[in-house]
């Protein structure tokens, strides 16, 4: 029987650019500024790297359908550089191949980039109708705003919770990532909004107001794995190692059958249950620290509380309402801002929400520095509810090594 990958993989360094409408730059420059942060984190020679992996979703751009622009990019030379795209779970794909490639024993040392200069493309997340930019290619004939504004009624109809109560929620939800974005540096936003504006900002797609959606924005993640053993022969401690990597993809079922009733996301369930089996966790409440999760809109955080088994099913809505996971809360959730606030250049979220994990893990993440981290959570949800693409990393501290 499998056993996972727990415990066989670490992280020695990571680096993350500076996310936003990066016109200062481009797609070259990004990759780069988030190598040289991990490259130096790691304290490793760039000939030391046998394989490279990277994440691009919707830059065809910039990036194309090959490896070739992060093998330029960084010069690297007679090493495998592969490209991999999931939707909005591209980064965490990134990571998951460079990780199996070192737990097999494949290479020694990996790396995985995530990156996208969305700006440059035209994309927007609304389907406009004109030629000749992603959007037309993009569910041209609904929005993912529509798309995920319907966990928001199946959510209501199944609990019998109240459009007020949820309304409030939702913008609780959002208003904690504009606070916690307001600290974050590197974050595309990082002004606080309060809950009135928020809640009585202009509807989208109802119930989701303008400050219920995420924007998209160009940015880079990078991460560079290999295993404890070499970790430690590097001068490594206190090392982070990477507990689950585990991605749940749908089979129609949603949207073919009577089954799903919209107040759910089935392949985050999925995900999750794999992931907390392969790193051990049975309390993920009381066992992680904090978690970072794809809140593309606010109802889809406040859903994920519930899918991760962080909430009772029916009881998100309040945990968020009493602070369950505020930075001072139970689980701190989105820290860093989350996808709302420090940004969503889609190829690069998983590998961003790894990295804020890292650094809290490390105790370096400055003003926003959590207490007592042992393991942290990333998620991504690529695609809509009824056609998704779950993916969950669990990072922690490596215990009792050998």
């Amino acid at each position: 029987m499998a056993s996972g990958i727990k415990d066989k993989v670490a992280i020695i360094g990571m680096g993350c650019s500076r996310f936003g409408e990066r016109w200062d730059t481009d797609t070259d420059g990004l990759i780069n500024e988030a190598f040289s942060e991990a490259i130096q984190d790691a304290g490793i020679e760039r000939s030391q790297i046998g394989a490279a992996w990277l994440g691009s979703a919707l830059d065809q751009v910039n990036i194309g359908n090959s490896a070739i622009p992060l093998a330029t990019s960084l010069r690297f030379t007679g090493i495998p550089v592969t490209r991999v795209e999931n939707m909005c779970a591209t980064g965490t794909e990134a990571l998951r191949g460079a990780a199996y490639a070192v737990a097999s024993g494949a290479v020694d040392i990996a790396i995985a980039v995530g990156v996208e200069k969305l700006k440059d493309t035209g994309f927007g997340g609304l389907p406009v109708p004109t030629k000749g930019t992603l959007n037309d290619l993009w569910m041209p004939y609904s929005s993912a705003p529509a798309g995920f504004a319907q966990l928001a009624s199946g959510y209501r109809k199944k609990y019998g919770v109240s459009k007020e109560d949820l309304k409030q929620a939702i913008g609780r939800v959002s208003w904690k990532s504009h606070q916690n974005g307001a600290r974050n540096p590197k974050a595309h936003l990082q002004k606080a909004i309060d809950l009135e504006t928020i809640v009585g900002a202009p509807i989208i797609a109802d119930p989701l107001g303008v400050f219920d959606c995420c924007g998209v924005s160009d940015g880079a993640a990078c991460a560079i794995i290999t295993t404890p053993e070499i970790a430690r022969s590097l001068g490594k401690h206190d090392l982070v190692t990477i507990k689950a990597l585990q991605l749940s993809a749908s089979n129609g079922w949603e949207s073919s059958t009577g089954g799903w009733d919209g107040s759910y996301v089935k392949n985050t369930r999925l995900a999750a249950k794999a992931a907390y089996k392969e790193a051990g966790i049975t309390d993920p409440s009381s066992q992680l620290s904090m978690t970072e999760v794809h809140d593309c809109f606010s109802i889809t955080e406040l859903v994920t509380m519930e899918d991760l088994g962080l909430s009772e099913d029916g009881q998100a809505w309040r945990d968020v309402l009493e602070g369950k996971f505020d930075v001072d809360g139970e689980v701190p959730c989105q820290v860093d801002g989350g996808l709302k606030c420090f940004g969503h250049p889609v190829g690069a979220s998983g590998l961003r929400m790894v990295y804020e994990n890292y650094l809290q893990l490390q105790g370096r993440a400055g003003e926003r520095q959590l207490k007592n981290m042992s393991m942290g959570l990333s998620h991504n949800l690529g695609g809509v509810p009824y056609n998704s693409i779950a993916a969950i990393s669990i990072i922690g501290m490596l215990e009792d090594y050998l």
